[in-house]
């Protein structure tokens, strides 16, 4: 039986993806799940580049490196080897559900989605902003994150 598989995608794969797949490797660590797991972009700008150096900064204060992580495209096979593709913002969303094949738009989401009274709501891009803006995508993040742990669990 293949593991339950999950691709978080952002904009470039630099920031907020590369963070959410991190804390969701933690997640299964901690709840003892086995996982797969990856992120990728939807766009080409940072291919090939690590992660931002506010992002492994935040990354790091909690216990986490992403220092090796690459920036990749998603590409077409990504819709059917992931089980659940997660989206961190409705712009995110609507490229994903535009490239996918129609049999597989279920498997897109929000990554607030998974948290109730969160539904709907995106991760703010931090890209342009401040160590502080990382700090908070991370917090949701680590939410969101959580709550699609424990998902993954009761299913």
């Amino acid at each position: 039986m293949p593991l339950p598989s999950f691709l978080f995608v952002c904009t470039g794969n630099i920031c907020r993806s590369p963070l959410a797949e991190a804390a969701m490797r933690a997640e299964a660590a901690k709840r003892g799940l086995t996982l797969d797991i990856d992120s990728a972009a939807t766009g080409v700008w940072h291919v090939g580049e690590a992660p931002d150096v506010r992002a492994r900064r935040v990354a790091k204060r909690h216990g986490l490196d992403i220092d090796t992580y690459v920036a990749r495209q998603v590409q077409e096979d990504d819709f059917s080897r992931f089980d659940h593709i997660i989206a961190l913002d409705g712009g995110h969303m609507r490229a994903l559900r535009r490239l996918a094949p129609q049999a597989e738009q279920e498997r897109i989401r929000l990554l607030l989605d998974y948290v109730p009274e969160r539904r709907g709501e995106e991760i703010s891009d931090p890209f342009y902003g401040k160590d502080i803006d990382f700090e908070t995508a991370w917090q949701e993040i680590a939410l969101g994150c959580a709550h699609l742990a424990s998902f993954t669990l009761d299913s």
